[in-house]
């Protein structure tokens, strides 16, 4: 079974920035694909940003292109988002993903593992 559990969600003013992490554990990652999703108040899950463990290939939404940074340490079986110039639209609970295929890794229903999610809050 795979865990994975969020940290470094809070409160920020918009223009700021927030690193978050995503520790996983239970598996080797090699071939898996990480992503993070997010889900604002009244409003479905979307995709924000994923990386293929063994590669390094990053994807983002339009959204957060060229603001958010997604990366992982593989020593620490570690993913994280790093998220600048944060916006109040920004503002969600955030969530960590794994899938064990490679492809669609952008669809929300490719991933088989969830962590429990943490709050960002963006302050305007």
């Amino acid at each position: 079974q795979v865990q994975l559990v969020e940290s470094g969600g809070g409160l920020v003013q918009a223009g700021g920035s927030l690193r978050l992490s995503c520790a996983a554990s239970g598996r080797t990652f090699s071939r898996y694909a990480m992503g993070w999703f997010r889900q604002a108040p009244g409003k479905e899950r979307e995709f924000v940003a994923a990386i293929l463990w063994s590669a390094g290939i990053t994807y983002y939404a339009d959204s957060v292109k060229g603001r958010f940074t997604i990366s992982r340490d593989k020593a620490k079986n570690t993913v994280y988002l790093q998220m600048n110039s944060l916006k109040f639209e920004d503002t969600a609970v955030y969530y960590c993903a794994a899938a064990v295929r490679l492809t669609r890794v952008t669809v929300l229903s490719a991933y088989d593992y969830w962590g429990q999610g943490t709050q960002v809050t963006v302050s305007s």
